[in-house]
């Protein structure tokens, strides 16, 4: 062969083409061994009972311990085709035909790697929180790190426990990679989260805006929303225009609810929110809905010593006063009507929105009694009742559900001087009474007690004149005479002028002694003023001319007696 001759070997390329060469050193270089500590990248080919067949771009292929690649429940985590971090095992008992790989080993120095960077660059890196450890958590970032107590939250935790098996975003505080040391704060992962949440939402926020944000907290006067970074206030009576007593009657902490910015101070980073002024008011059309004298149903929400309080709708409550709940006047407490909690139907009586109140009546449901009670009762009959209040004019009666009458303390006794009406009544008592008068208009109905009974001053006078002789009791006296009993409830006045200057008494004994019964003679009756006078004098003087005249007849007939005696025995003139 000559030197000018090409040295051509079939299936090789000449030997003076120096790219020609570094091609043929690329295409064959997989046939040379990796390098160790080098993380390679390979493709899943098979999965076996104890392995996992990779291929890492050489002449021959990498097994990786099947145990690699199971999750705790003996699970396979990868599959044909799936591509994995693996690195040459040179410790592993060679298997003949085979490379032997580690997947752990390449996922651990994969994971300081990264570890190094998110804390060269301050980034936040995923952990699976594994369990309690001295002092605080063991957290998986790759490599097994500690997470102290003082740097799970921004608040203490009271329950670690729960966070076992969450993955958490961490920050990486202190690395030490020859010692396998790594050291992880959650609670600054979620204090730049929060600041950057904050700016974000400081920026957007505005009075009057509708926002969404997630129930944090929650406390007797309200609730605390987490907006993005910053809380705000939602008030209790801002939550809802219904009535609640407490925020959780309708939140729940980590609910996500729509608020109204209702107030903002950037400055103080103070926010009033609003959850009730995401709707309409309800009042603003309750004229329409509650349309004067119809029916509606509520729910009775309070109940006062005036009325009671009836929930419509959310928002809505009407009033219905002690005195629209039943015609009766009996009634001391609406609790002896309506329970907290019942549903009742009402008549609307009154809308009056723009101070948001609605009156509402039960009573008006039945027939008003008063409408009928010209036609079921008449003056002058007699009815009963009971003696439902005592003034100090009169006597309530009532003598049926929701009408009462009226006893003016003038119409209790004829005879008797009636002070206050517990002399002759007693409240809850029975008693009849008689009708004396009735005005439905008014509601009023007039009753008398005395009625019942003959009037005993009417009867005497019509049975009495002047000049009659009537036997008395001194029942009181006066300085200017006596009181006499003539009969039951019936007294005359018998004046010390008419009364006869007896034995000397006492200064301060009255003329006669009470409880003396006399013979008086009427000198004087006015029975307008149902007036009697009396005179016990009239009654001596009378006698005492009784008895001169029977003296003075007496007399008159002895002379007459004895001048005929005379008279018979005076001689005639025959015999002179």
């Amino acid at each position: 062969m000559s030197s000018n001759q090409e040295d051509i070997t079939p299936g090789f390329p000449p030997q003076n083409d120096s790219e020609d060469l570094e091609h043929l050193l690329d295409d064959y270089s997989h046939f040379a061994p990796p390098g160790e500590g080098e993380v390679l990248q390979g493709t899943v080919l098979k999965i076996t009972n104890k392995e996992v067949i990779v291929d890492i771009g050489y002449k021959s292929e990498g097994l990786v311990p099947r145990a690699q690649f199971e999750s705790p429940d003996g699970t396979v985590t990868v599959k044909p085709g799936d591509s994995v971090d693996v690195m040459i095992d040179r410790q592993a008992e060679p298997v003949e035909g085979y490379i032997m790989l580690s997947h752990d080993r390449a996922v651990r120095l994969r994971s300081w790697d990264t570890l190094e960077t998110a804390y060269r660059e301050n980034l936040p890196v995923l952990g699976r929180v594994l369990g309690r450890t001295k002092g605080g958590l063991s957290v998986d970032v790759g490599v097994i790190a500690f997470m102290p107590g003082s740097q799970v939250d921004v608040r203490p935790v009271h329950n670690a426990d729960a966070l076992i098996g969450q993955d958490l975003a961490v920050k990486i505080v202190k690395l030490n990679r020859r010692r396998g040391n790594v050291v992880v704060s959650r609670k600054s992962a979620l204090e730049e989260e929060t600041n950057a949440r904050k700016s974000s939402t400081l920026e957007h926020l505005s009075e009057g805006s509708v926002v969404t944000g997630t129930v944090k907290n929650l406390t007797d006067y309200g609730a605390f929303i987490d907006l993005g970074g910053i809380d705000g206030l939602l008030h209790v009576s801002d939550i809802s225009y219904g009535r609640i007593t407490h925020p959780a009657e309708v939140l729940h902490v980590g609910d996500e609810i729509t608020v109204k910015v209702l107030k903002f101070d950037k400055d103080r980073e103070r926010i009033s929110l609003g959850m009730k002024q995401v709707n309409p008011d309800p009042w603003s059309t309750a004229v329409e809905r509650y349309v004067i004298g119809s029916r509606v149903i509520g729910r009775v929400v309070s109940i006062t010593d005036y009325g009671s309080f009836v929930e419509l709708e959310p928002g809505v409550e009407g009033l219905i006063h002690i005195s629209e709940m039943t015609w009766s006047r009996r009634m001391k407490h609406p609790s002896k009507v309506v329970k907290v909690g019942d549903q009742v139907e009402c008549v609307v009586l009154e809308v009056k929105p723009e101070m948001h109140r609605v009156s509402l009546g039960m009573k008006q449901l039945e027939a008003d009694p008063w409408t009928t009670v010209a036609e079921r009762y008449a003056v002058g009959s007699v009815v009963e009742g009971r003696v439902r209040k005592l003034t100090d004019f009169g006597a309530f009666i009532e003598i049926e559900e929701g009408i009462d009458g009226l006893v003016h303390i003038s119409d209790m006794s004829w005879t008797k001087r009636v002070k206050h009406p517990s002399e002759v009544l007693k409240k809850g008592q029975m008693t009849q009474a008689v009708i004396l008068g009735i005005d439905p208009d008014n509601r009023r109905l007039s009753l008398g007690i005395k009625q019942l009974q003959p009037d005993a001053w009417e009867s005497f006078f019509h049975s009495h004149n002047p000049g009659d002789i009537v036997r008395g009791r001194v029942s009181r006296a006066a300085s200017f005479g006596v009181f006499v009993e003539l009969a039951p409830g019936v007294e005359g006045l018998c004046h010390n002028s008419e009364i006869p200057m007896g034995a000397t008494r006492a200064k301060d004994e009255p003329p006669l002694p009470v409880g003396a019964e006399l013979d008086f003679k009427i000198i004087k009756m006015i029975e307008s003023d149902k007036k009697i006078g009396l005179s016990l004098r009239a009654v001596a003087e009378d006698e005492e001319r009784t008895r001169l005249e029977d003296y003075h007849r007496h007399a008159a007939a002895a002379t007459s007696t004895i001048e005929e005696v005379i008279h018979s025995r005076r001689p005639t003139r025959e015999e002179s």
